[in-house]
């Protein structure tokens, strides 16, 4: 375990285990549907690739990067789109694959926008949940895990651009972000 981590929050076994579910109940629901899996960069990326290599649809990929955080540990508030979609989503189904979902001002506002380019649907795919951090009325359509509100990283989630890497999903040890 890193030094910096005072805990594992989620295994490799319980992430292969969410991911598969996941992927079960995106292939009933979508079945004979086409849809673009919308992943948001960059915390999703590695629960994206092993999720998408699950599904069993008619499916396209594109990303989207969205910032509220930057270098802080709570959400700045603002909406920056960084990278659009190269796809036209117009008349199409879209699955947006995000890593946690937290006070939600993002992923509100991100879906608002995407349901301006009129899409057929637009549904949410989170690894991980903070229902008690939500500030917007949005949930998840497919929701991995609710976490309880602790500063988590591995598996795609960062503090400050670190930690994606760790194979598990770890609690950052505070003295790390509170310097």
């Amino acid at each position: 375990m890193n030094k910096d981590i005072s805990g594992i929050l989620c295994d490799e076994a319980e992430l292969d285990s969410i991911v598969k579910r996941l992927a079960g109940e995106i292939n009933r629901d979508y079945a004979g549907k086409s849809v673009v899996v919308v992943g948001i960069l960059k915390g999703s990326a590695i629960f994206l690739a092993d999720l998408f290599r699950r599904l069993e649809i008619d499916c396209t990929l594109d990303f989207m990067a969205v910032s509220s955080y930057g270098s802080e540990t709570i959400p700045s508030g603002s909406l920056r789109i960084e990278k659009n979609l190269s796809t036209d989503i117009s008349g199409k189904h879209v699955l947006i694959v995000e890593d946690i979902l937290d006070t939600g001002n993002t992923l509100y506002a991100l879906k608002a926008y995407l349901e301006e380019l009129h899409p057929c649907s637009v549904r949410l795919c989170t690894l991980l949940d903070k229902p008690s951090r939500r500030e917007k009325p949005i949930t998840a359509d497919y929701c991995g895990r609710e976490v309880e509100n602790q500063f988590i990283v591995g598996y795609g989630l960062d503090y400050d651009e670190h930690y994606r890497n760790l194979p598990y999903i770890g609690i950052l040890s505070p003295s790390v972000y509170r310097k």
